[in-house]
């Protein structure tokens, strides 16, 4: 998945490498075991990078998941190769929570204060 421009820093300058080591520990298949919730494969997940995904077709994009979702957190027990379906699904309840703060930090900018009732 690209990096966000604003989460750029976060990462270290050699993130290429260890994102390409972990996707080749998983011989360039997704290393979900289920974690994701998805609910659709039982054990891990048989896409592979750049073949077709089970059950749609698309081309399998494999990307490099934070479990803590802390990108600067980069020890190999803490990144899994994941299909990009894997991947979203994992970040899920996590986007929701920074798309709220983002939501209530414009309108903080804007001069829009929140209160109680």
């Amino acid at each position: 998945m690209p990096i966000r421009p604003e989460n750029r820093a976060r990462y270290p300058a050699d993130w290429p490498e260890i994102s390409r080591a972990i996707k080749e520990r998983g011989g360039w298949q997704c290393e979900c075991l289920g974690e994701c919730g998805r609910g659709t494969h039982p054990g891990r997940c048989p896409n592979r990078h750049n073949q077709p995904a089970y059950g749609t077709g698309s081309t399998v994009v494999l990307t490099t998941a934070h479990l803590n979702h802390t990108p600067e957190d980069c020890r190999p027990e803490n990144l899994r190769a994941m299909c990009q379906g894997c991947h979203l699904h994992y970040d899920r309840e996590h986007h929701k929570e920074t798309a709220a703060a983002t939501r209530r930090a414009a309108r903080e900018a804007a001069g829009q204060l929140a209160f109680d009732l």
